[in-house]
């Protein structure tokens, strides 16, 4: 609570962090299932980004729909509409990895349609990738909540490999990248 300007009453103060889903790594404890989790898994290795839970647009939690892992971890199953084809794509969760099963053989630099797999509705668009070329970012959400302040964003165009993890309107993805101290 916090005090109403010039009144003193307390007035609820929201929290746009979803805790209930929310996972602290490093020295403190973890909250149980956690939508992204940041570890430095050998001493000679950098810092993995690993998202646990992704939803579409309907709340449809799209991490482990399929039986496909990479390097043990569930994949994320996204459903591809390109150059008149359509099939499910499960990407790998590990920031950085392009590694990819089912419908890949798409040509690099085709614009596909991202979908939600499990609702069939279409991926929202966020925004346009910086670098100039044209390709847009969709969002799969981090929680359960559906919050613009979680989100993985990937680009739709095949074979550009832009994406960006914002967890509570912080871009972590780079922040992780850079913590290889």
């Amino acid at each position: 609570m916090r005090p109403t300007p010039g009144r003193g009453d307390p007035v609820p103060v929201s929290d746009p962090v979803d805790r209930k889903h929310m996972r602290i790594t490093g020295n403190h404890r973890a909250v149980a299932e956690p939508h992204v989790d940041v570890s430095d898994e050998s001493v000679d290795a950098d810092v993995v980004v690993v998202v646990t839970q992704a939803y579409g647009p309907k709340g449809d939690n799209l991490v482990g729909v399929s039986e496909v892992t990479f390097d043990g971890h569930p994949a994320v199953t996204l459903k591809l509409r390109a150059a008149g084809r359509e099939g499910l794509v499960h990407l790998s969760p590990i920031h950085g990895d392009s590694r990819k099963e089912g419908f890949t053989d798409v040509p690099p630099g085709t614009v596909c349609e991202l979908f939600c797999p499990v609702s069939g509705v279409a991926l929202p668009r966020v925004g346009d990738v910086e670098d100039g070329g044209g390709a847009g970012y969709f969002a799969l959400c981090l929680t359960p909540a559906l919050s613009d302040g979680s989100m993985v964003m990937i680009s739709d165009v095949w074979g550009h490999y832009h994406s960006r993890i914002v967890d509570d309107f912080e871009l972590i993805s780079s922040w992780a990248a850079s913590q290889d101290d």
